[in-house]
Order: C-alpha cells, then sequence, then structure tokens
C-alpha cells in the first residue's frame, strides 16, 4: 500500500488501490514497462483481467518479462496495436483504466502519444466502462506537444455531461518543471469501491 503522495505515480496507485479489486476487469491504455499492469494484475486477483497496449514491441516484450517475473501473466493479455482499437480486443466491459501519455521512459522520444488518437480511444472506453468505473489520464506536460496534449485531453473530459460522469483533477501546485497531472473520471451510477 502507498503510504506517501510525492508524485502523480503515487497518487494513481492509490486510486488503483482504492477502486481495484478481486474480480474486476481493467485495461491499461499506455502499457510503457509494465509497471501499471503489473500492479492492476495483482489487484485483480486470480479472477479478473488485465489487458493492456502499446505500439511498440520493446515495450511489449519489456512488460511481458516484468509480468512473468511476478508470475501473473495469465491474468494479463499484452496487445501491440494502438488503444484506438481497444473494441477489437477488449471483448469484456471494464471497471477500469489508466493512460499514462507522452512516451516509453527510457525509449524513443519522438514516437509519444497524441491527442487526437487518445480522445478517440477514451470515446472507445467510455462505451464499455461500467457504472461506477474509474478511468485515469496522467499527462506529462514537459516534453514537446505534452502540454498541448494535457489540454486537448482536458477539454474533451471537461465536455462530459456532469449527470453521466464525475470528472476531476490532480496536481501538485508548488513543484517546478511542469509536474505531471492526473485528470480522472467515474462513471456515475454505480457503488465504486466496498468499504
Amino acid at each position: 500500500m502507498i503510504e506517501k503522495l510525492n508524485n502523480a505515480t503515487q497518487f494513481t496507485e492509490i486510486l488503483m488501490e482504492r477502486f481495484v479489486s478481486e474480480g474486476k476487469v481493467c485495461v491499461d491504455g499506455t502499457v510503457g514497462n509494465g509497471h501499471d499492469a503489473c500492479k492492476l494484475a495483482g489487484l485483480v486477483g486470480e479472477s479478473g483481467f488485465v489487458y493492456g497496449f502499446d505500439i511498440q514491441a520493446e515495450a511489449i516484450v519489456s512488460s511481458q518479462t516484468l509480468i512473468e517475473s511476478r508470475g501473473l501473466e495469465n491474468r494479463v493479455r499484452l496487445i501491440q496495436d494502438t488503444h484506438e482499437n481497444m473494441e477489437i480486443h477488449v471483448p469484456d466491459q471494464i471497471d477500469f483504466i489508466i493512460y499514462n501519455l507522452g512516451y516509453l521512459p527510457g525509449g524513443d522520444k519522438t514516437i509519444r502519444t497524441e491527442s487526437n488518437a487518445i480522445i478517440k480511444s477514451m470515446e472507445k472506453s467510455l462505451r464499455i466502462m461500467k457504472p461506477g468505473a474509474v478511468m485515469l489520464v496522467t499527462a506529462y506536460r514537459g516534453h514537446q506537444g505534452g502540454l498541448d496534449e494535457y489540454i486537448a485531453v482536458k477539454k474533451y473530459l471537461r465536455s462530459l455531461p456532469q449527470r453521466s460522469y464525475n470528472v476531476f483533477e490532480f496536481s501538485f501546485i508548488n513543484q517546478k518543471n511542469n509536474p505531471p497531472i492526473t485528470i480522472g473520471l467515474e462513471v456515475r451510477g454505480g457503488r465504486t469501491c466496498q468499504r
């Protein structure tokens, strides 16, 4: 369990622990090095499942290695494809989805997410999210195009109707160098966690 709140990663992990539990179906829309997919696979237990997307073979291979090292491979399906094609690969209604925008840490910085693609993916994910499902989008504004992507994603999510969605934003306002910002969404109408 995360006990500190020093960065956006810790914040998203706290929300994962709060909203993801045994039997849930989750999507990691930007697998990267596999840390979120691994965390989700641990939380969903043997009766849950995680779908993970990345367009880079390097990301899929490193994520698969991490997942197998923790014995979680039966709970995760890694897909080398864009998250825009989610409806092709995810047959289930989902409880949780996470996106980390930008580029693969340690990878080619010219290959990065783009606002048009991420918004199309979010639109598709909203169609398969259950009542009470949660979406987290962490935007990294410090790289080229990152600020514009954050603005576009925030504009899209802000436009969603309040009667259907709760949308929030988390940021550290006293940190330097454009710290990441996490925007979240909850589909209204469901019980989101057990007390």
